[in-house]
């Protein structure tokens, strides 16, 4: 007889609707050394007394949530702070919410999984190429790629100077970030500069460690401040720069040349000159001296 009875109840839960209409996990990581919280929304059928508690993966109660709350036919969020009852931060792992109806008699254990993650990333390694750029527009190394090894997936951060210049769209543990030197909507000045690379977990949990990469941000340069030449002689300097051509100008006479290493005639006139370079906006001075 209890045999029986035990089936004929089973058979009419399943003929009775759910009292869950709807699950909605809104934020599915929670760590409480991040001060995050995991949130699930509930939409309920109709009005009822629940007890609201977090399982671990063994099915033993780690928190309460709710106790004898009273819900209607509404929906619900409740959040968990990664805690259990007496405070304590459980093991990291995988979580699910139940929901035990008290008119109802019903117990239902959401499937959907809540994963507490205490533990901070790692950056394992990073660089950086090129190592020199010039974002000046001309389709020459306009940008730099930010190469990255996670330990776990994550959300890779790139820092200057203590500001946040990149959080990576994709929470992938290998992939690369693209930088265009520009920092608050403004380009950079030319200069070496030092980034940090980072990471923030699904849990928003920040890497404890870090790395450093370091480049350089020039448009047009000249390797030497200064060049000597005999009067009427050949003036040498090289040109750093990744643009095709570029513009220079000397004692009245300028031109438009590709040439890494610029060789001009000097003026007959001993002195001291300014030999200007200039590319897309940007600019260059040397001395020229005459002796």
């Amino acid at each position: 007889m209890a045999t029986a009875a035990a089936f004929a109840i089973t058979e009419r839960l399943k003929l009775t609707k759910s009292p869950i209409t709807a699950t909605k996990i809104v934020r599915g990581y929670v760590s409480p050394r991040a001060h995050t919280k995991a949130v699930v929304a509930i939409r309920f059928r109709r009005a009822d007394r629940v007890d609201v508690t977090i399982q671990d993966s063994h099915g033993h109660e780690v928190d309460t949530l709710a106790f004898r709350d009273l819900v209607r036919r509404e929906r619900r969020v409740f959040s968990w702070d990664g805690r259990t009852d007496g405070g304590t931060i459980p093991p990291d792992g995988t979580y699910r919410l139940e929901v035990h109806f008290t008119e109802q008699h019903r117990t239902i254990l959401v499937p959907n999984p809540i994963v507490l993650e205490s533990k901070p990333p790692a950056v394992l390694d990073a660089g950086v190429t090129p190592k020199q750029f010039s974002p000046d527009g001309d389709h020459q190394f306009d940008t730099v790629e930010i190469h990255y090894k996670l330990s776990e997936h994550a959300h890779v951060l790139v820092f200057l100077d203590g500001k946040r210049i990149i959080r990576g769209r994709f929470d992938k543990p290998t992939d690369k970030v693209t930088w265009g030197g520009m920092v608050d909507g403004r380009l950079l000045a030319p200069g070496t500069y030092t980034l940090v690379v980072s990471a923030l977990d699904l849990a928003g949990n920040r890497a404890a460690a870090v790395q450093q990469v370091a480049v350089t941000l020039r448009y047009i340069a000249f390797a030497a401040k200064r060049a000597v030449a005999r009067p009427g002689g050949t003036v040498r300097i090289r040109v750093s720069t990744d643009a095709k051509r570029y513009r220079w100008a000397l004692n009245g006479h300028g031109g438009l040349t590709s040439a890494r290493v610029l060789r001009l005639r000097a003026p007959k006139a001993r002195g001291t000159y300014r030999l200007v370079v200039t590319e897309r906006g940007h600019s260059a001075s040397a001395r020229v001296v005459v002796r």
